[in-house]
């Protein structure tokens, strides 16, 4: 069993940058392909990032391309959501996941077996 823990989250304005963290524990961390997801009204885990297994790809939603970097440290068993630029339709709860076919990056959530619980990130307009 896969344990992901999410950390980073907070209160920022407009504006500004949080780096999200997701350190995962058990099972074989640096096979799997990670993801970051948020809730919005429409769809409950809207796709926000992924990378595959070494980090060498990465698949970005539209609405963040060119704002928020994934990355991934597979010594530290931790992935990584740098978010500049944040703006208040930003805000939700992101939750990291783990796929374990390592590398397919997808931007739906069905193939991910794992999930955290979740950080807050709230942007102040």
């Amino acid at each position: 069993q896969v344990h992901l823990v999410e950390t980073g989250g907070g209160l920022v304005q407009a504006g500004g940058s949080l780096r999200l963290s997701c350190v995962a524990s058990g099972g074989t961390f640096s096979s799997y392909a990670m993801g970051w997801f948020r809730p919005t009204p429409g769809k409950e885990r809207e796709f926000v990032a992924a990378t595959n297994w070494n980090g060498g790809s990465t698949y970005y939603a539209e609405s963040v391309q060119g704002r928020f970097t994934i990355s991934r440290d597979n010594a530290k068993n931790t992935v990584y959501l740098q978010m500049n630029s944040l703006k208040h339709e930003d805000t939700a709860v992101y939750y990291c996941a783990a796929d374990q076919e390592g590398t397919v990056v997808s931007g739906t959530s069905a193939p991910y077996d794992y999930w955290g619980q979740g950080t807050q990130v709230t942007v102040s307009s």
